[in-house]
């Protein structure tokens, strides 16, 4: 059974709208994660996160670190 041949400009014009495909879903991809990038630098990371943590000093005595009140 012969196989169907399939013009050129048919696997052109498939190819064409395959990569035209391809680059509209990188291109939404990139927009994606420049979006989330742009959100996380617009947050203040060092006093949100710094509350969070208490502040440690060292026994002179010990040696070891201790919480500070």
């Amino acid at each position: 059974m012969p196989l169907p041949v399939i013009p050129p400009l048919v696997l052109w014009t498939l190819g064409a709208l395959g990569a035209a495909a391809f680059a509209r879903l990188i291109a939404k991809e990139y927009r994606r994660i420049n979006s989330e990038l742009e959100q996380a630098r617009a947050t203040p990371v060092g006093k949100t996160e710094r509350a969070n943590y208490r502040t440690l000093r060292r026994d002179p005595r010990t040696g070891v670190y201790r919480e500070v009140d």
